[in-house]
């Protein structure tokens, strides 16, 4: 007996064990009431003879594993199921229990016991700004009645942290509180506590490794990982001096340049973009670091391990280490498969000679997709070759030199089938296609292509950044669908302005609806708000003040009749500048201005596609009651006049180009009246000398837009005009005349059709011509502009960009004293704010290095606001 004893003693240690540990998991057996003796060692069956639910929650029966009628073994993986089933659900609190409330033979009774969990009745943050609020509430879904567990905070802690972590704040701390509603305790509110601590700056790149390559240009490759910005160009600059000392055969190898260099290094580094740190777009970094190797010969190039880690300041180290390998050059360089094009052409545009550096960027850009210029697969390409490819192959590597074979796969030309447009919501299809250079038919080109996409950018209906071409092509019957992608962006404008002007308030209203239609006014439904959709233009402008009152309206069809790209432009304004008297009275003093222009416009072929031509004709009436500030006091002038305007615009977007030009040539005349008249000029009247005005002016503009890097934009323009005379003795006439300074903004009081032209660094008007210290205008100005852009946002429903500038002109009274190499100089830096509303705003700070005519010293510092690129 004692034997068997000690042979079962270890499994009935093992039984009392497993009961304990069966008895206590969340009570996911079944528990008692009523003490019922259960086996745990023996489950047996039972048929469930119903079910309750107690706490303050129930559940779908359906959720459950089992149900009235069932057979269920007790204590039995039913049971457990499913409590871990209503568990997950996340509806209810853990405490979930399922107990026997009575059995009977082999029927049981089961009782559910489920407490809900609370549900959100409101939230507050603290510790966070008001647009930092808003951002959240973007990304976190905190609606009332939602329930709250820890899956649900552990999100919203999550969701903060990495808003952040993306604008540098590693350190940020969140701490969720929750507070039982004192009527209902199953409702709470949860307070977030947001700390987001000190924002965590980059310190440091190093390159570990890196020698043949300047460090300068790795880091240039990291585009989205950089490190913060130092100036101190001193520190430790005696360490540095005894270091040359001390080690002079280290530095005797490098000229001043290098050491320069590799003083100032850790010393100054100017940063326009934030320091901070990004997962992906440090991986982004490091590809690039490898293919700027590889860019400069070091096909072998990789990087052996890199260590992201926190200093002693709370900042981040980066480490890189990379092996570069030896450099590699092109030998010799073979085609196959070419029967299009010769291999002397194709080695022609593939510009790669023997010898060159082993640049496998180079080679890939110049085989297919060279923004700078021709490559291989635009030649093939615009020749309708769509389904062709080129693929280099390391045929063989020698030493250090490297033998590269193409082959060349051309495959059959590719018609255009159909051409779609997605995502107009409101700007016709027939409107959009009629832009296009891809038409049905035609052989397939992408320069075609991308002509088409720059044409609808230049409407400036649509999202710069989201428009794109989707090509589904056919290889099995040589055919392609185009679709392009637009997404509309607001292009109407509404401007309102008061301000003080001439010793009165003025205030001003203008609208400009840039994609209008007239043929729709008169559907009821079209007014949503306005009718649109058709690419018609019409503005409206009023003053409606008492001194100074002006109407004006302008309408532009880019497409009279449908057909082809003529464009119809008309215009009508009317002003009423007085002294608020009525006309009755004799102390009336008034100018009445009435201005009429139509004009036709056509898209030439020749010399290319990206020509306009112009034709205008414009009236000018003036009426002058006893006003004392004109030409002449009373009286009135007629001004007819022919406008040519040829113009070259190859710029590759409205708003922000980034590349391209646009150049304008301007003839406007007016009939020689005094060549057929013998009247004496000389010893007429102002009001009778100038009743019919003459002249013929110039004007040329060129405006050149250079990509240099990533968004980086260099703008150079150039502006001429030159105001001529028929008549020695009538002489240049005082209208029309060039004014020179300030923001080229014009003034209410203007009323001789000058022409305001802005230079930043100089007060209006500053450099034009004056006579008894009042300005009259010149009949020749030059102006050229230097600037750098970069844009902070290209969102097409709030551009900004930045700039910088250096400019130079002049404005002289005639030929006599026109200096083209003495002109007025100027530099600053401004920002241009695009609104679609209100156009483009402008705020410029300039210097103006030279001093104004009758002023000694230099014109200084000034600011000038700008609308719609007035000083531009």
């Amino acid at each position: 007996m004692m034997f068997l004893i000690r042979s079962i003693k270890p499994y009935l240690l093992i039984v009392f064990l497993l009961t304990l540990a069966i008895n206590g998991i969340s009570q996911g057996s079944l528990q008692s009431e009523t003490r019922i003796s259960l086996n745990y060692l023996h489950p047996e069956e039972y048929e469930i003879g119903g079910i309750t639910f107690s706490g303050n929650a129930i559940c779908d029966l359906k959720s459950l594993n089992f149900a009235v009628g069932d057979k269920i073994k007790v204590p039995g993986e039913q049971i457990s199921k499913t409590i871990e089933r209503l568990s997950k659900m996340g509806l209810y609190e853990d405490n979930i229990q399922i107990t026997a409330t009575k059995i009977q033979g082999k029927i049981i009774f089961l009782d559910i016991f489920l407490e809900e969990v609370p549900r959100l009745v409101g939230f507050v943050y603290k510790g966070v700004r008001k647009s930092e609020i808003d951002d959240f509430n973007n990304k976190v879904n905190l609606s009332q009645g939602r329930v709250v567990n820890e899956n649900l905070k552990q999100v919203v802690k999550n969701i903060i942290t990495n808003y952040y972590v993306d604008k540098g704040y590693y350190f940020a701390n969140i701490n969720i509180e929750e507070e039982r509603d004192s009527l209902n305790k199953n409702l709470v509110t949860l307070t977030i506590n947001v700390n987001k601590g000190r924002k965590t700056r980059i310190n440091e790149i190093a390159f570990i490794g890196a020698e043949e390559v300047e460090i300068s240009k790795l880091s240039s490759a990291m585009s989205n990982t950089k490190a913060k910005f130092i100036f101190r160009p001193f520190n430790k600059v005696d360490t540095a001096i005894v270091d040359f000392i001390k080690h002079r055969e280290k530095y005797k190898n490098k000229d001043l340049a290098h050491l320069l260099l590799d003083y100032y290094r850790p010393r100054v580094r100017i940063r326009f973009k934030a320091s901070k740190f990004k997962e992906d777009g440090y991986e982004e970094d490091k590809i690039d670091v490898i293919r700027k190797y590889n860019e400069l010969g070091y096909r072998d190039a990789y990087i052996a391990k890199d260590t992201v880690y926190l200093n002693d300041n709370k900042e981040l180290n980066i480490e890189i280490h990379v092996n570069e390998g030896k450099k590699y050059y092109f030998r010799n360089i073979t085609w196959v498969g070419n029967t299009k094009y010769k291999t002397d052409v194709l080695n022609q545009v593939l510009n790669i000679r023997k010898g060159d550096v082993y640049n496998t960027v180079l080679l890939e850009r110049n085989l297919s997709m060279n923004p700078e210029g021709l490559d291989v697969s635009t030649l093939y390409l615009d020749d309708g070759y769509l389904f062709f490819n080129a693929m280099p192959i390391e045929k063989s590597i020698e030493k250090d030199s490297v033998d590269i074979e193409i082959r060349v796969v051309e495959r059959a030309q590719a018609t255009i089938n159909r051409v779609t447009v997605t995502g107009n919501t409101r700007t016709g299809d027939e409107v959009i296609l009629r832009e296009l250079n891809t038409m049905p038919g035609q052989k397939f080109s992408r320069s075609d292509v991308i002509r088409s996409q720059r044409q609808l950018l230049q409407m400036g209906y649509f999202n710069q950044e989201k428009l794109n071409v989707i090509p589904n092509a056919n290889e099995v019957d040589g055919t392609v669908d185009l679709e392009y992608v637009v997404e509309e962006a607001s292009s109407d404008q509404l401007e309102l302005s008061i301000g003080w002007g001439s010793n009165q308030f003025i205030a001003s209203i203008g609208v400009s609806f840039n994609n209008f239609s007239f043929k729709k006014i008169f559907k009821k439904d079209a007014w949503a708000p306005i009718p649109s959709g058709d690419g018609q233009k019409l503005s409206f402008r009023v003053y409606p003040n008492i001194y100074y009152r002006q109407f004006g309206f302008s309408f532009t069809e880019p497409w009279l009749g449908g057909k082809k790209p003529n464009s119809f432009i008309c215009s009508f304004s009317h002003t009423n500048y007085s002294n608020g008297i009525s006309e009755s009275n004799i102390n009336h003093q008034r100018i009445k201005i009435t201005n009429a222009t139509i004009g036709l416009s056509n898209r030439l072929k020749l010399p290319d596609d990206y020509f306009t031509m112009s034709n205008f004709i414009s009236y000018q009436y003036y009426d002058v009651r006893n006003w004392p500030y004109f030409i002449f006091t009373s009286g009135y002038s007629h001004g007819l006049s022919y406008n040519f305007v040829l113009n070259r615009n190859s710029l590759d977007a409205v708003i922000y180009p980034k590349n391209g030009s646009d150049i304008l040539l301007s003839l406007q005349i007016t009939p020689p009246y005094s060549l057929f008249s013998n009247q004496d000029y000389a010893s007429m009247e102002p009001k009778d000398r100038y009743k019919w005005l003459e002249y013929h002016k110039w004007k040329f503009n060129v405006s050149h837009y250079l990509n240099i890097v990533d968004n980086l934009v260099l703008s150079v323009r150039t502006k001429f005009g030159f105001l001529g005379h028929y008549n020695s003795v009538l002489g240049s006439t005082p209208f029309e005349r060039f004014y020179l300074g300030g923001s080229g903004l014009s003034s209410i009081s203007i009323s001789d059709g000058r022409e305001i032209i802005g230079m930043r660094g100089y007060v209006d008007e500053a450099l034009t011509p004056t006579q008894s210290g009042t300005a009259i205008g010149g009949t020749i100005y030059q102006k050229f502009t230097f600037e750098l852009r970069y844009p902070i946002s290209l969102n097409p429903s709030a551009t900004i960009f930045l700039l910088t500038f250096l400019e130079a002109g002049n404005c002289w009274l005639n030929r006599e004293t026109y200096k083209p190499f003495e002109m007025h100089r100027s530099a600053g830096v401004g920002v241009r704010i695009n609104l679609p509303m209100f156009g483009m705003l402008g705020l410029d700070w300039g210097y103006g290095f030279d001093p104004i005519p009758g002023n000694k010293t230099a014109a200084g510092s000034q600011f000038h606001f700008s609308i719609n690129q007035s000083i531009d």
